[in-house]
């Protein structure tokens, strides 16, 4: 799946932090130690990722594409699931033995950056950059040096199910134009025509890019360009009421069931499993879940895009691809990059797996072979185009821990246990703590 998990491990940040200056003494050690070239011979390069089987087998038809167009260059496969991914590439990174290219995920961006282990992707020769959706385009730039190209394009939506709001007999919301409270009051008015059958919406508590859209369309943001917060108290906790007065109003479902259903991940969807007419997803996520409820899923703007200071959607890279600053061989660590991010042939075997093309080309010449629901995802992403502003900054060091913190706390507004402007005092200091440098 290339919308990051739920689970981004705040351990691997402790672990590539705890040897620190072995690693940075590596780092320089292997950054001195030139470039092999292909003139040089034969050149291997080791290429990291996570994902599903079928992703592994994808990229190792991609791979093999690479070789043959590009001979003298053998690209050795390293992957493994996200649970692991992370602690493999700290362990890695400390002995200075980092792959050459890398898939890198926003949240760590920032901290393999600033620990000297990302390769400017500027200084590359032979990687072209410009076909990149602007929209995106520097997002994976750091204090004005690029450390990330991305690999693809998502944006978080509100997925609703036609056949719930049917069988409630509720119609489907207007999406061009609806508020936060319009949200809210049709989720209450599904639940309550169906006696609880159909919840009206699975808890949007749980992922902070909800409150990032909602401070965004206040002309906030989740975080700075600097990496401090970059919202008001009053803001958050404004959104953590809306959470809690969903619970109060029964538009989502019990605590305890919120719980249950956040851990089964996307398959337990109360979309997925045909227990409720709305949840919060990216983009990407649409195959997935329209295959598991009764009829096509559709995707929605978010509450509140308009009559507010700005809209506060995004598009967020799926991933980035990254080099290693240690990299003996930066140029051809360079072409299997522009490779990955150009080639219309690789972009027709990868299609959307690793998010919406971002070579908007690319994007282009293999649109017509997607499959339904991530055609439909792509048609969703060109008619948001118009009305987005810009993306977010790159998140600070920590920020991986903040999907535990903002889950922690959402159980205990649901709950009842704390106040939302208690919330917003605890995921504050909680988040500070977190991201401090």
């Amino acid at each position: 799946m290339a919308a990051p998990h739920r689970g981004a491990r705040p351990h691997a940040r402790r672990m590539l932090a705890v040897p620190a200056t072995a690693a940075a003494a590596a780092l320089l050690a292997a950054g001195c130690g030139g470039g092999g070239g292909a003139g040089g011979g034969d050149v291997e390069l080791r290429f990291s990722w996570w994902g599903s089987d079928d992703r592994h087998e994808t990229t190792q038809e991609v791979i093999d594409l690479f070789e043959e167009k590009n001979p003298g260059i053998t690209v050795t496969a390293e992957y493994t699931s996200w649970d692991g991914y992370w602690d493999k590439l700290a362990t890695s990174t400390a002995a200075g033995d980092m792959p050459d290219v890398v898939t890198m995920e926003e949240r760590f961006l920032r901290e393999y950056s600033d620990r000297g282990a990302l390769a400017d992707l500027n200084t590359l020769e032979g990687l072209d950059t410009s076909g990149v959706d602007e929209l995106v385009a520097s997002s994976g730039d750091v204090d004005g040096e690029k450390f990330g190209v991305a690999t693809g394009i998502n944006v978080f939506s509100v997925m609703a199910d036609p056949a719930m709001f049917e069988e409630a007999g509720v119609e489907m919301p207007d999406d061009e134009n609806w508020t936060w409270e319009e949200y809210i009051e049709t989720a209450v008015e599904v639940t309550e025509a169906t006696d609880g059958e159909i919840a009206g919406s699975q808890s949007m508590g749980y992922n902070e890019n909800t409150f990032n859209i909602f401070a965004r369309q206040r002309g906030e943001s989740l975080y700075a360009e600097d990496g401090t917060l970059g919202f008001s108290q009053k803001t958050l906790e404004d959104w953590f009421g809306l959470v809690a007065q969903m619970q109060e109003e029964d538009a989502t479902p019990s605590p305890s069931e919120s719980v249950e259903i956040e851990a089964g991940g996307p398959d337990q969807s109360v979309i997925s499993t045909g227990r409720g007419a709305m949840a919060h997803f990216w983009s990407n996520q649409l195959a997935a879940i329209s295959g598991a409820a009764e009829g096509d899923v559709e995707l929605l703007r978010y509450p509140g895009e308009t009559g507010n200071e700005r809209t506060g959607m995004f598009f967020k890279p799926a991933m980035y691809y990254s080099a290693s600053s240690g990299t003996e061989h930066p140029e051809e660590a360079a072409a299997f990059i522009d490779f990955l991010l150009n080639d219309v042939d690789a972009g027709r075997m990868i299609l959307a797996d690793r998010g919406l093309p971002a070579n908007t080309e690319v994007r282009g010449a293999v649109v017509d072979e997607l499959t339904d629901a991530d055609a439909r995802s792509a048609e969703f992403v060109e008619d948001l185009r118009p009305d987005i502003v810009d993306g977010p900054p790159p998140p600070p060091i920590g920020a991986g821990d903040v999907v535990e913190i903002i889950k922690r706390i959402t159980d205990d507004v649901q709950f009842g246990e704390i106040t939302p402007q208690e919330a917003a005092e605890r995921f504050t200091e909680e988040v500070e703590a977190a991201t401090q440098q």
